[in-house]
């Protein structure tokens, strides 16, 4: 049985507003390459599958394998998910002056109606497959509200862990992070499968920037070949915020990551950085937008891809600019390198511009490794592996300029080298 068949098959237990979203989904199906915006993206491996819909709650994630998670991060707060269910016994969550819960207790609960209302499912896009499918079927995530001039000062890393399924598992995560006037908070996401059996999660974030906040959101997405993701993260931003959301692909069968940046008011900064690392016969899709909206605003997006062997990366970025958001400053790049004859990348950054007081860029860059640099380091007794990783390092280097968690800088370097099968220190390269 398809999964379209048995998402149809999961009507019945739907309250009356989720099978609308629900029905919407259905009316369109899953995206297929006939669809511009994924037609180099085919969804054919992941919809063809059996899925089970309900993960088992057993699970034996000892806290060795979740040590091996973190990022070095002992004065992190943490809070883990394990098949669907958040744990509080494996989390760590010190967090004053802010409330951070599970999504379904906040919707669920009368005294947070009011700002679940104003915030919940009012910016992620209804026309969109995915979506609709996710607020039928979200049965998992977190809410964390920082009320107004509260500031978070530890990171939080949000862990989603699936073990222990004998089947194929699907999971539809949602996410709610509704951040006040002058608040400050930086969050991590990743997701792990523990298992043979394939993991397909369809992720929905919604990010709320309020005036003068600054909110950071940042993917580290390292998962296993069993592994399919499709996210969605939309982020709001009101005057005088900065919104940052970095994307750090290193695994994952099929990753498709999207990313809307909506500017609400003037003065607002948005970074979009991502940094792409796959071999063998992944896929790593990243489709971004930004709408500026309002006056006086910059945004600026950079993203980095190297791929090995028959690995295949797509980027596809978007800027508009209202007719009256003069003053904007938007730049946008996306550079690749080809490691091997097979790697492939479609690449595609675009701007759709009304306003005429602007300064829009954009570009995007396929190749290979400067020759004479490599052969600069190995005529100094560097290997060749060794001078690959030098010179992708110092490539993907300024896509990280903006990560102030210098354990996520670390593992990312670290991520680097064990994708080029070399050991280097990259902590003493700063």
């Amino acid at each position: 049985m398809s999964l379209f068949e048995q998402i149809e098959l999961q009507k019945a237990s739907l309250s009356r507003s989720k099978l609308q979203a629900l029905e919407q989904f259905l009316s369109a199906g899953f995206p297929t390459k006939k669809d511009e915006e994924y037609k180099y993206t085919n969804l054919k491996e992941i919809v063809e599958k059996d899925y089970n819909f309900s993960a088992s709650e057993h699970h034996s994630i000892s806290k060795k394998q979740l040590d091996e998670l973190h990022l070095g991060e002992e004065h992190f707060d943490f809070i883990v998910f394990v098949n669907g269910k958040l744990h509080k016994e494996l989390s760590n969550i010190s967090v004053e002056n802010a409330e951070f819960l599970t999504l379904n207790y906040a919707l669920s609960h009368e005294s947070y109606s009011e700002i679940i209302k104003n915030h919940f499912n009012t910016i992620a896009n209804q026309d969109l497959a995915f979506c609709n499918l996710n607020e039928a079927l979200h049965e998992n995530g977190f809410f964390l509200l920082v009320p107004k001039n509260v500031v978070i000062e530890k990171p939080i890393h949000v862990f989603y862990l699936s073990q222990s399924q004998e089947q194929n598992t699907f999971y539809n995560t949602r996410n709610l992070l509704v951040v006040e006037e002058g608040a400050k908070v930086e969050v991590i996401e990743s997701h792990h499968n523990f298992d043979e059996t394939y993991v397909f999660t369809n992720s929905v974030t919604e990010i709320f920037a309020g005036k003068n906040a600054k909110a950071d959101w940042h993917k580290l997405q390292n998962d296993s070949d069993t592994s399919y993701l499709v996210d969605h993260t939309f982020a709001k931003q009101e005057r005088d915020s900065l919104a940052t959301v970095n994307t750090f692909s290193f695994g994952g069968k099929l990753v498709r990551n999207n990313l809307d940046f909506i500017h609400n008011g003037e003065n607002i900064n948005s970074f979009m950085n991502g940094i792409t690392i796959i071999g063998g016969e992944q896929l790593v899709d990243h489709h971004t937008a930004v709408h500026h909206n309002q006056p006086n605003c910059e945004s600026y997006q950079n993203y980095k891809g190297v791929f090995k062997d028959k690995a295949h990366g797509v980027f596809n970025g978007k800027v508009f600019v209202d007719k009256i958001a003069q003053k904007t400053n938007a730049y946008q790049q996306n550079n690749n390198i080809l490691l091997d004859e097979g790697a492939t990348i479609d690449t595609k950054p675009q701007l759709e511009i009304f306003a005429d007081d602007v300064k829009c860029s954009h570009g995007c860059t396929v190749g290979q490794l400067n020759e004479d640099a490599l052969f600069y380091l190995r005529a100094r007794g560097i290997s060749k592996k060794e001078a690959q990783a030098l010179l992708l390092y110092a490539f993907a280097n300024d896509a990280m300029q903006n990560i102030d968690i210098e354990p996520l800088k670390l593992k990312i370097s670290k991520l680097l080298a064990e994708k080029l099968e070399v050991e280097i220190a990259f902590e003493d390269l700063d």
